[in-house]
């Protein structure tokens, strides 16, 4: 680590002119300079601590994806809720066990108002015994007693117990136990949907910046020829045989192309942008594609791609006919529910009563429990169990549009596909020779010029040419790519 530090160390003071001879004056002028530099130097180490350079082939980013992209994560995430919901909904099936203890402080209990039934026996008695009154005459039953207020309970109570409750027989739990399996195959499907159309715009742009450096690869060759052409053509002005203007003319062409360079350029630093977000890969992180390009693999295991399809080849249409199942079972569901539920209940408490809060002493507890069965019957719900099952079989049957609207869709995408990839492919073989025909052009084009024999303006127009043909050559060669994964993903072989 010492010996970096002093490397960079070095590198600095080259980057500020520190070098030996360097008066003290222009070491004062750039003090700013090293400050800059190492600010610099710090930011460039920093960054590489924490950036990483990946290589790889369109399979190693395709794998990177699917890893780490955002959506394909989520519906992953997706399937472990999914899982969570099963587990919930076979919880209900299962006894739920409850336990309890209370205490409760009456304050003021509370007086509860009776008929008087104990002076109608006193009476009684006294008739019965020929009692007299003051005037001595028999005691008689009065016709009203009244009423005698008395309080009932205890300023404390206190209680503990346990509570069970099972499930016998719920149509509709039932279902849902039944439909677990459907539920989590239907969010593996989402998943794979989602990691497919994932797949398919990786795929795009991994070979869309292939091309762009093909592209890049041509502007530099032109450059390079152009480049050249001007060399000589100014040799040939400088001894008479060429006039400024053909030189010019030149200079025009190179800073044409060179400006094109230079926004193809920020394009493909853009789309490897486009491709890291994509992946989910740090922006920060160095990309480097490893794979090349040629026009056989675009046509390799084309032949036999849409061969016996079948629309279940599909991951979209496996995902549609989990959604028709799912609203089958959600129909049962409804329908299950008119039928009656068995349920059966049991409690066990213990209860205690003081007028001071003793419970933790000895004091008798009393024993409470029962165990109940308890059928209920549905007879009548206002008409909205019906109106559930139909909202459902609704519901159904959108689904099954939707499934049957698909299949057209995708016939017609893979026609279209097809049309496309055929297209583009007799496209790109006459744009390449046409590339190579435009190039030997103005190979010829060129060898006249040198022996004087053609004009300027004739290669100026074949270089023109040359690079229209290479232009469309490039256009050809990234819509027949397009046009391969497009028809790849319509087949369900992507």
């Amino acid at each position: 680590m010492k010996g970096a530090y002093t490397a960079i160390t070095e590198r600095k003071d080259r980057i500020c002119g520190f070098l030996p001879g360097t008066s003290r004056l222009k070491q004062t002028h750039t003090i700013l300079g090293l400050i800059l530099a190492l600010t610099f130097c710090n930011s460039w180490l920093y960054a590489q601590d924490t950036a990483s350079v990946h290589a790889f082939t369109l399979q190693q980013a395709l794998d990177y994806a699917k890893a780490n992209n955002v959506q394909v994560k989520n519906a992953l995430i997706d399937i472990q809720i999914q899982r969570q919901t099963n587990r919930e909904v076979t919880g209900m099936a299962y006894p739920q066990i409850n336990g309890f203890v209370s205490t409760t402080y009456n304050p003021a209990v509370a007086t509860q108002v009776i008929p008087n039934f104990i002076s109608p026996a006193t009476y009684q008695v006294l008739v019965n015994e020929g009692v007299k009154n003051g005037n001595g005459n028999p005691i008689q039953m009065p016709g009203d007693f009244g009423f005698i207020a008395a309080q009932f309970g205890t300023k404390f109570n206190a209680g503990a117990g346990v509570s069970l409750s099972q499930i016998i027989f719920d149509g509709q739990v039932f279902v849902g136990l039944q439909a677990r399996e459907t539920l989590i195959r239907f969010q593996e499907k989402n998943a794979e949907v989602t990691e497919e159309n994932i797949r398919a715009n990786v795929s795009k742009i991994y070979y869309q910046l292939l091309v762009s450096k093909t592209q890049i690869e041509l502007l530099d060759a032109n450059i390079a020829l152009l480049d050249k052409l001007k060399h000589d053509t100014k040799v040939m002005f400088d001894n008479g045989f060429a006039e400024k203007l053909d030189v010019d003319k030149l200079d025009v062409q190179l800073a044409n192309l060179q400006t094109e360079k230079t926004g193809a350029l920020n394009q493909v630093a853009n789309g490897y942008l486009g491709l890291k977000v994509l992946m989910g890969m740090p922006v920060k992180d160095s990309l480097i594609l490893t794979d090349n390009l040629n026009d056989d693999q675009i046509r390799t295991g084309m032949l036999d791609a849409g061969l016996d399809f079948d629309y279940a080849q599909r991951k979209d249409y496996q995902y549609a006919d989990m959604g028709v199942l799912l609203g089958e079972y959600d129909v049962r569901r409804y329908r299950l529910a008119k039928i009656p539920t068995l349920l059966l209940n049991g409690n066990y408490s213990k209860n205690a009563m003081r007028n001071r809060f003793d419970f933790l002493k000895k004091g008798e507890w009393f024993d409470i429990s029962a165990i109940t069965l308890q059928l209920n019957i549905p007879l009548f719900t206002g008409f909205a169990n019906n109106a559930r099952i139909a909202k459902a079989n609704l519901s159904l049957q959108q689904s099954v549009n939707q499934r049957e609207a698909l299949k057209l869709n995708i016939d017609n995408e893979i026609q279209t596909a097809r049309n496309n990839f055929s297209t583009a492919v007799s496209t790109l073989d006459y744009q390449k020779k046409n590339m190579q025909l435009a190039e030997n052009v103005f190979q010829q084009t060129k060898k006249k010029f040198e022996i004087g024999t053609g004009s300027n303006t004739e290669i100026i127009q074949a270089q023109t040419d040359m690079k229209t043909a290479q232009t469309n050559y490039i256009s050809a060669l990234y819509n027949a790519i397009i046009a391969r994964i497009d028809f790849m993903k319509a087949t369900g072989k992507l």
